[in-house]
C-alpha cells in the first residue's frame, strides 16, 4: 500500500469513523454522508498496490484505481468511503493498522464502524441498527441507552469488523454499528438512516439532515416498483 500525507490537522482526541464499502454500500453511504454533511477536509490517503479485478472496456482492460482518504472536522476523523476494499488479507490488515496509527497519533479515545447486517426479518421502512462494542464495559453503556445489540453470535469479516479487532488489541474503546438489510445488492438508504440516528445517540453529536437518505430510500423503491 501507498500512504501520502496531504496536510496535518490540528486536531486533537477526535472521535474516528472507519468504514468502507460493504453490503448493501452501507459503510460507504454513512462515511459519505458525514464527509459532506461536516464539510471534512482530506489530511491523509491510501492507495492499493494490488488491484482486487479488472476492468474489461471491451476488448481492453483498464486498472481501477483503489484510493480511501482521511478526513477531518471538529472533533471528528473519518476514514474509508468510496468504492469496495481490499481482498488482500495482508492489505487489509495494513489498513486496520493504519487507522490505529493516526489514532494513537492524535490521541483519539474512540473508534466507531458501520456496516450492514444481513436478515430475513421482514421490517418494512424501520431497520434496526444492532450494536457491538469492545467490551462488556462498553456493552452496559450501549444497553443503558436502550440501543439494540446483536442478537446471536457471528462472525463480522472484512474492514468493518476487523478493525473492531484492533482496536481492542490496541486498548482503544470501539463500536460497531449495523443496520438491517434484505437485499444486499442494492444500495441501503434506510440502513444507512437508522445507523447515523444511532451513531447520533452515541456520539452526542449532529451529523447532518438524515431527510436526504428516507428521499434516495423512496427513489430506490420506487425504481423496483415500476421495474416489476
Amino acid at each position: 500500500m501507498e500512504f501520502e500525507d496531504v496536510r496535518k490537522p490540528d486536531i486533537k482526541k477526535p472521535i474516528i469513523i472507519a468504514a468502507m464499502q460493504d453490503m448493501g454500500n452501507v459503510g460507504s453511504i454513512v462515511v459519505n454522508f458525514i464527509n459532506k454533511s461536516l464539510g471534512t477536509a482530506e489530511f491523509r490517503n491510501v492507495s492499493s498496490t494490488r488491484p482486487s479485478f479488472v476492468y474489461d472496456k471491451g476488448g481492453y482492460i483498464d486498472i481501477p484505481e483503489e484510493k480511501w482518504q482521511f478526513r477531518f472536522a471538529k472533533d471528528f476523523i473519518v476514514f474509508g468511503g468510496g468504492r469496495g476494499q481490499p481482498q488482500d488479507n495482508q492489505e487489509l490488515n495494513e489498513l486496520c493498522q493504519e487507522v490505529i496509527n493516526v489514532a494513537k497519533q492524535y490521541d483519539a479515545k474512540f473508534i466507531y464502524t458501520v456496516g450492514g447486517y444481513h436478515t430475513t426479518r421482514h421490517f418494512g421502512k424501520s431497520p434496526t441498527t444492532y450494536v457491538t462494542t469492545t467490551s462488556q464495559e462498553l456493552l452496559k453503556l450501549v444497553q443503558k441507552l436502550g440501543i439494540e445489540t446483536t442478537p446471536t453470535e457471528s462472525v463480522i469479516t472484512g474492514f468493518n469488523g476487523l478493525i473492531l479487532g484492533y482496536a481492542k488489541l490496541n486498548r482503544i474503546n470501539g463500536i460497531g454499528l449495523y443496520g438491517e438489510l434484505l437485499e444486499p445488492r442494492i444500495p441501503q438508504y434506510r440502513s444507512a438512516k437508522t445507523i447515523l440516528e444511532t451513531l447520533e445517540k452515541l456520539t452526542y453529536q449532529k451529523l447532518g439532515d438524515l431527510r436526504e437518505l428516507e428521499i434516495k430510500a423512496e427513489a430506490i423503491e420506487n425504481k423496483f416498483q415500476s421495474d416489476d
